[in-house]
Parts: C-alpha cells; structure tokens; sequence
C-alpha cells in the first residue's frame, strides 16, 4: 500500500516550552478534548482561566490574523465564535490560543440542532460584502490544495478512489472551481466543530481555521454531506432544503470538493479497513446514486 505524508499534530508540551521562551508567558497544559484530527489541548493562564490551544505550520502567521479579525466579524454579528485571546509565530508552528466556549460536543444530533445551526449560518449571510479584498477559496478540483485535498493518494490508492478521483477532476474541469459570495463562510460546518448546551442548541463554533469569504450555502452542503452518514433522515431533511435554494452547479461542485477532501483525508490518516468500510464504499455510492 502507497505511504502518503501525514499532517503534524500538535505537539503540546513543545508549543507550550517555546511560548514560554519566546515570550515569557508560561501556560500549563489542562488535558485535551475529544475529538479533533490535527490536535487541540487546554491550557490554563497564570490567572487561573482556561482556553484551548490549536496551531497552524509556520509561515501561517497573516492567514491566522485574517482569521481572527474576520471572527470579530462575526462576534459581531452574534455568531458564536471564539476569540483569539493570543496569535504567536514560534520556530515550529503559529500558535493559538482561543476562548474556551460554553458547552459539549454533542453526542446526538437531533432537530434543534440543525435548526440552530441553520440559524447560524443566516447570520453569516452578506457580512463580508464590503471585503472585495479577500479572494474566493478554491475548491481544489483542479490541484492540490495545501496539504489537504491532495489527488495523488487518490490516483494511487485503489481502483475506487482513482474512480472517484476521475468524477472530482471531471466536475473540476466543467464547473467553476472558486466559491464566490458575501457570506462569511466556515468551509468545515459540521457537529463535530458545534458546542451544544443542555437542550441541542449550538453554543459554540470552533475550528474556523478555513474561514473565509464565499457563498454560505457551502457550510449547509458540508452539513448535509457529514449528516447523510451521521443522521440520514435529518440529512434527508436538509437535503429537501437544499435542493430548492441551492444551484444544482454548486451542490455538484462543493460535493466533489469534500469528497475528495475526506477521502485524501482518510486515506492518509485511517486505516485500510476505515477507508474501506467507512469512506470509500460510502462516498462512491453516494456520488453515483
């Protein structure tokens, strides 16, 4: 089987031992949350509160900035998202330490939770209009993206993921492969990135590391994309939604993009049997059905 370069994951104590030399901050490491794929820690501040740590490879320094003014915008729009209480370039990774949000990841989805989610993306709708300075992601269709959305591990992989390779690359070369639009857009909206308090409403977004400017209706795809597994009658529901307000053109591009953004991923961080039974098979016949 093809070895495929795998993504960093954060290496906390390290993060922590260059902080404290770079800028004399000494934050202690408060134990890890569920869930995540690149990594996130708690850290505690010398005044006893806590927030979450997460980090970005060098060079990353001004995206990470634009992520954090544009989560202002956000904030502002009662969106909510957390803050970036410190943004730092250390010599192996930009670090960041973010708001620790109320509540849990949830272990159910159920219908209040959509809905909230839903009502969260209505408040992204148009609030990046006057930023005509941000250019549209890409999808990734075409190449590779920075170290996800890589087609070669596909191409290499299997006979069904070389396969569904081709079906992205054929609707790259068709379709537009920029998401263009107003909205502040998250570009990974899914419950695994949702805190949710005591009833399923949504008190906090995490993980905005991708936020960016483009048409919103591409965070309600990656929601239905991640619920036709996770919760198929609430993704049914969805898709009913979608599928009366949202261009035939973009739900086809923006499933390409995640397809092959989760089978890259998958391909280089699971194993054979989980890219097998969980996400190859699935997603296959999900795009030929």
């Amino acid at each position: 089987m093809p070895e495929f370069p795998r993504v960093a994951r954060l290496n906390t104590d390290l993060a922590l031992s260059q902080l404290a030399e770079t800028t004399g901050l000494v934050l202690v490491a408060d134990g890890a949350p569920l869930g995540g794929q690149v990594g996130a820690s708690y850290v505690r501040w010398p005044d006893g509160h806590r927030s979450v740590l997460t980090w970005q490879p060098p060079d990353t320094l001004s995206g990470v900035r634009r992520a954090a003014s544009l989560l202002e915008v956000a904030r502002a729009a009662g969106v909510p998202a957390p803050r970036y209480e410190l943004v730092e370039e250390l010599p192996a990774a930009v670090v960041i330490v973010q708001e620790l949000l109320p509540g849990t990841g949830p272990t159910t989805i159920n219908q209040r939770t959509v809905d909230s989610m839903l009502e969260i993306n209505e408040r992204c709708r148009g609030l990046l209009a006057d930023r005509c300075d941000l250019p549209p992601p890409s999808l990734y269709l075409r190449t590779d993206g920075p170290g996800f959305c890589l087609h070669e591990p596909l191409r290499r992989y299997d006979w069904r993921t070389a396969r569904l390779l081709d079906a992205v690359e054929e609707i790259g070369a068709a379709l537009p492969d920029h998401l263009t639009g107003d909205d502040l857009v998250h570009m990974d909206f899914h419950p695994e990135n949702i805190l949710v308090n005591a009833s399923g409403e949504v008190s906090g977004v995490v993980d905005w590391d991708a936020v960016n400017r483009g048409n919103g209706d591409f965070d309600l795809i990656t929601l239905r994309f991640d619920l036709a597994h996770r919760a198929p009658d609430l993704g049914r529901h969805l898709h009913h939604h979608l599928a009366q307000s949202v261009p035939e053109e973009l739900a086809l591009a923006a499933w390409a993009h995640l397809s092959l953004r989760l089978v890259d991923w998958s391909i280089r961080h699971l194993t054979p049997a989980e890219v097998t039974t969980k996400v190859v098979v699935r997603l296959y016949r999900e795009q030929h059905r």
